[in-house]
């Protein structure tokens, strides 16, 4: 019988173990296409063109983030199936190989499976790189001919990125296998927990704490906006975590114990299977589910929100732009005249518009004191806006009497729309002050920027009063024109926009709806675009820990399925308990998951104008769908487990 090399036991312990890396080394792959595609858009010259170079300092962002990711992801999975193995590594220090022997082995192994995965995944990410700029191109709403060239530079870069999580995990295998004793290999299978009773005053006081934890982090949450902003997004944060964490540490455990209790210990076969696998190893579970429910709650709110954003897109510019075509003075120019050129050109190419001038009037004012959000307290800049003008301009408004004002502000909605109305407002013109009631805070602006901001439409004849209430010294310097075209038919919003093009410097600030709608487009399609694949980054990766984790629990007990099988009990019996516990183990990190996004997106909703209920909830179905996947996938592995523990 030939003796056996090094690189012999290599291959062998990579046959034996490929039933359990697949989900590994299928996550590693996608980690790589993934980063690969990163790094190809971040090199690509039709990207770098199309964005100005914006784009690839995107990509190159969200490439440092997809390696945080997926490093961490290997480590961790690194540990569990070194932990797996632990009886591997000592059978092979037992039959005399050296601890230095043994490192070089997992190495060895390690780095050819890596490196499979490099290449294949390099290989995969050549092939779809223009299927994902194509993709990229569609959401940031770009339908010309793309021509993608190879990238040496992304092929180089995703080598020595992930050559770095080889010598990282490499060097994890090494201390494990030199920290270890031969006795610990062999009785780190085996280590687990055994609940024990729990001090129901102390426990019954954290588990409390937990729950007031969480349900302030939810209160909170919908009272972030005053001055506070920032301290007060840290610590919704910081009790949300610290909630979810007691959640899983104290209250579950306490909870499982009082049903323990309750039935005298007699569980029966379901509880037994899924109860008590649980309670032995809440405590050492506790830092991975509530790590997993905390990011599981800012992707899917990152995700939600990505979503809502591009989903919202057209109505949100609209509300910011409501004029097609904007002219305000510029440049010692009055605007009238560029105005006067554009719609000359849009004559010419028979494109029906309304051409309306309007005056505003550019004053201070400020809200009545405590009458609304802190952070509008004190003065500003406000558009007054003559309402028989905007009717003119096609706007459907009509103030109710003289002495109210209808407020607009797409900047300022977010700190209004709860504002009860009627709410005071002074004027300062310049000096003196000049009450008005505001009876109605309405969405979005009723002219363009730099028009925007803070808008108060008024009736014709207040404002000849708040003109005439006007300093002569200062009046005309307070007037600004601003000269609309909205079209007739918005069909034709492409064409006059390349007529409004041709006429503008390209280093000019540019007040129309269509130019702000494509670059809206270009950012939030970008936003969702990156922000997707992460979000399945880190999906496959918790989702595969979780897998792994149970992977290795299913074989840790495999000997008392096998006693159940001897005593009778059929597959179907002992699968019932089975499912239970996965629906605890990837149910309820989910179930919180989506809670605490949920109020996430609640206390970011102040950056949408528009109802993002439907975007937020087909984003979040998506990714429990997805989620759950990996839930269907252990208890596959659980029922093949059990049939074959006979």
């Amino acid at each position: 019988m030939t003796a056996l090399t090094l690189f012999d036991l290599v291959i062998r312990s990579m046959r034996k173990n490929i039933k359990h890396y697949y989900l590994y080394f299928f996550a590693l792959i996608f980690s790589v296409v993934l980063y690969f595609v990163f790094a190809t858009l971040q090199h690509d010259p039709s990207v770098i063109a199309r964005s100005g170079g914006s784009m690839g300092s995107a990509f190159k962002a969200a490439g440092i983030l997809l390696l945080f990711i997926a490093g961490i992801f290997v480590v961790y999975a690194n540990a569990i199936f070194l932990k797996r193995r632990s009886r591997e590594i000592g059978l092979y220090q037992l039959i005399g190989l050296t601890k230095g022997a043994v490192a070089r082995l997992l190495i060895i192994e390690n780095t050819l499976l890596s490196a499979g995965a490099l290449a294949i995944g390099i290989g995969v990410g050549i092939l779809v790189s223009r299927l994902f700029l194509l993709l990229l191109m569609k959401l940031v709403g770009f339908d010309g001919f793309i021509e993608m060239t190879f990238s040496t530079e992304a092929v180089v870069q995703t080598v020595f990125v992930f050559l770095a999580i080889i010598v990282l995990t490499s060097i994890q295998m090494v201390v494990a296998v030199y920290r270890n004793t031969l006795l610990g290999l062999f009785n780190a299978d085996k280590t687990g927990e055994h609940p024990k009773k729990p001090k129901a005053f102390m426990s019954g006081i954290l588990a409390i704490i937990g729950m007031a934890l969480i349900a302030f982090g939810y209160w909170l949450s919908g009272r972030m906006l005053n001055e506070l902003l920032f301290v007060n997004m840290l610590v919704v944060l910081a009790s949300t975590i610290l909630g979810t964490y007691l959640l899983f540490r104290v209250t579950i455990s306490w909870l499982f114990y009082q049903i323990r209790k309750r039935k005298q210990g007699h569980l029966g076969l379901y509880n037994s299977l899924s109860l008590a696998p649980i309670m032995h190893r809440m405590k050492g579970n506790a830092n991975s589910l509530t790590i997993i429910t905390v990011l599981s709650a800012m992707t899917l709110a990152m995700l939600a929100g990505a979503y809502s954003l591009y989903y919202s897109t057209e109505k949100e510019t609209r509300l910011i732009y409501p004029v097609d075509f904007l002219f305000i003075p510029t440049g010692g120019s009055t605007g009238e005249a560029e105005a006067k050129q554009f719609t000359d050109e849009l004559q010419r190419q028979d494109i029906a518009y309304q051409y309306s001038p309007i005056e505003t009037l550019q004053l201070d004012g400020e809200f009545e004191e405590n009458s609304v959000n802190k952070l509008l307290n004190s003065r500003f800049w406000v558009s007054v806006v003559n309402e028989k003008q905007l009717q003119e301009a096609g706007v459907d408004i009509e103030i109710p009497d003289a002495q109210s004002a209808y407020y607009y502000g797409a900047s300022t909605y977010w700190l209004m729309k709860s504002t009860e109305v009627p709410v005071n407002f002074k004027l300062y013109a310049p000096h003196d002050g000049l009450d008005i009631s505001i009876v109605k805070i309405g969405e979005g602006n009723v002219l363009n920027p730099p028009s925007g901001g803070s808008q108060l439409v008024v009736k014709e004849e207040l404002y000849e009063e708040i003109k005439e209430f006007s300093s002569d010294e200062t009046i005309d310097s307070q007037i600004m024109m601003a000269y609309g075209v909205n079209l007739k038919d918005k069909k034709d919003l492409v064409k006059a926009s390349d007529i409004f093009m041709e006429m503008t410097d390209n280093n000019r600030a540019r007040f129309d709806y269509y130019s702000n709608y494509l670059a809206s487009m270009q950012s939030n399609g970008l936003l969702i675009f990156i922000s997707g694949f992460l979000g399945l980054v880190f999906l496959v990766s918790t989702g595969s820990i979780l897998y792994f984790k149970q992977m290795t629990e299913a074989e840790q007990e495999r000997s008392s399925y096998a006693t159940l099988r001897q005593l009778g009990f059929t597959v179907q019996d002992i699968m019932g308990g089975i499912v239970r516990k996965q629906m605890f183990v990837f149910g309820v990190p989910l179930l919180i998951g989506l809670l605490h996004s949920i109020f996430a997106m609640k206390a970011a909703s102040f950056i949408f104008m528009s109802d993002i209920t439907l975007p937020a909830s087909i984003a979040m179905g998506i990714y429990a769908l997805i989620y759950l996947v990996f839930a269907f996938l252990t208890v596959g592995y659980y029922r093949k487990t059990v049939k074959a523990a006979l």
